[in-house]
C-alpha cells in the first residue's frame, strides 16, 4: 500500500477537522466479529496478514500521521507528564527507540531510514522533515528522553511495563490519547491494580489469564488484540486530566446528531518483548471513526445497532455509554433492516 497523508493537518479539538477518507474507512479495524457483543482477551500473534490492513505492518503509520504527531507535540507541551520514564527503566526506554526506528524503516523505507555504524546512528523522518545524529544509550544526543523522542514520532501511545515479582508494572510511558485514563496516576501500578475498574472480567477470571499470558511472551513473538470505546467527537486526548473539556459532551448528543458525534474508538494493542531489557512494549494504536462514516461500509451499520443495543448495562456503564445510548441506538436503528 502506498502511503499517503491528509494533504493538510486536521485538529482533534477545537473545530474538530479530523476526518477519514474511504480508503481510512475500509480499512477501519471493526472490533465486533459477530452481531452481539463478546467479551474476550481476544489475543492473536502479531504477525503480518491483510496487505493494506492496520495488521500488515507492527507499526500502522496512516493517512492522519502528520495530524496525530502535531497533536501530540501540542498535548505534551500543555503537560509533560504525558511523558514518563522512571530510572530503571532508562535501558527500556532505548530498547524501545531502537526496535521502533529498526521496523518503521523497514516497513516503509520511502519515509524512514536508520543508519547505524557501532552505536553511532543517524535517524532519518522524511515524513516530519527530521534527520538526527546520536548514540544509542547517550540521551544527551537527543533533544528529547529516548521514548518521548521516537513517541513523538509513532502513531498511538506507549507504555513499558517492568516485568518483576511475578507481575508486570507500569514504570514509562508516552500517553497523550488515552481512553479515559491517566499515565501520571497509573504509573507504578501493576498490571491488576491498572486495570481495577473493568466490570465483569475479574470475577470471570480474564485478567489473572491475561497477565499469565503476557509473562510468557518471547522476544520475536508479539501478541496483539483489540479494544473499543466511544467518544464524542473526533478528540484523541480523553485523558483523565482533561475530563472537564470534554466530560459534558456526552450531554450533546441526540438521535439527529448521533451518527456524527459519536465516533467509535478503537485500541489496537500490541504487546511486545524488548531484547536487551526484558521489559514489555504495550502499544496501544488508536483509531477514530464516526457512525456516519462507518455505516458506509455494507454490513457495519445492522452490526453496530445490534451490539449497542444489547450491550450489557455494566460494560455500558464502564464505557461511558449509558448516557446517551438510547439516542445512539435509535439513530443506528435506521441502519439495521430488520429492526
Amino acid at each position: 500500500m502506498t502511503l499517503e497523508f491528509a494533504p493538510s493537518i486536521e485538529t482533534f479539538r477545537d473545530d474538530f477537522s479530523y476526518r477519514n477518507s474511504p480508503r481510512a474507512i475500509a480499512r477501519f479495524p471493526l472490533p465486533f466479529p459477530e452481531d452481539r457483543y463478546m467479551y474476550s482477551v481476544n489475543m492473536e500473534p502479531a504477525t503480518s496478514r491483510d496487505p493494506g490492513s492496520v495488521f500488515e505492518h507492527l507499526f500502522d503509520i496512516d493517512e492522519h500521521y502528520r495530524s496525530e504527531m502535531a497533536e501530540r507535540a501540542l498535548v505534551l507541551e500543555r503537560d509533560p507528564r504525558r511523558s514518563i520514564t522512571m530510572p530503571h527503566m532508562q535501558e527500556a526506554a532505548w530498547d524501545a527507540l531502537e526496535r521502533i526506528m529498526e521496523q518503521l524503516s523497514h516497513d516503509y523505507p520511502d519515509w524512514f531510514a536508520l543508519e547505524r555504524h557501532g552505536r553511532e546512528c543517524t535517524w532519518r523522518n522524511r515524513a516530519l522533515g527530521i534527520e538526527q545524529s546520536f548514540v544509542l544509550d547517550q540521551p544527551d544526543t537527543l533533544p528529547y528522553p529516548p521514548l518521548e523522542y521516537i513517541m513523538r514520532q509513532t502513531q498511538g501511545d506507549m507504555a513499558l511495563l517492568d516485568q518483576r515479582e511475578g507481575d508486570l508494572f507500569m514504570d514509562a510511558g508516552v500517553v497523550t490519547c488515552p481512553a479515559d485514563w491517566s499515565l501520571a496516576f497509573d504509573a507504578g501500578m501493576s498490571f491488576k491494580q491498572w486495570h481495577s475498574p473493568v466490570p465483569l472480567a475479574h470475577q470471570m477470571g480474564v485478567f489473572d489469564r491475561a497477565l499469565k499470558y503476557l509473562l510468557n511472551v518471547q522476544v520475536g513473538q508479539p501478541v496483539r488484540r483489540l479494544n473499543w470505546t466511544l467518544t464524542i467527537n473526533p478528540r484523541l486526548d480523553t485523558s483523565a486530566e482533561t475530563y472537564h473539556e470534554w466530560g459534558s459532551d456526552r450531554g450533546t448528543v441526540t438521535p439527529g446528531n448521533a451518527g456524527q458525534k459519536v465516533h467509535l474508538r478503537v485500541e489496537l494493542q500490541l504487546m511486545l518483548r524488548l531484547p536487551r531489557s526484558n521489559a514489555l512494549m504495550f502499544g496501544i494504536r488508536t483509531y477514530l471513526a464516526s457512525l456516519e462514516e462507518l455505516v458506509t461500509r455494507p454490513g457495519w451499520g445492522q452490526r453496530l445497532h445490534r451490539v449497542m443495543r444489547d450491550l450489557p448495562e455494566p460494560i455500558a456503564d464502564y464505557k461511558g455509554i449509558t448516557r446517551y445510548r438510547p439516542q445512539l441506538v435509535q439513530w443506528l436503528r435506521q441502519h439495521d433492516p430488520e429492526a
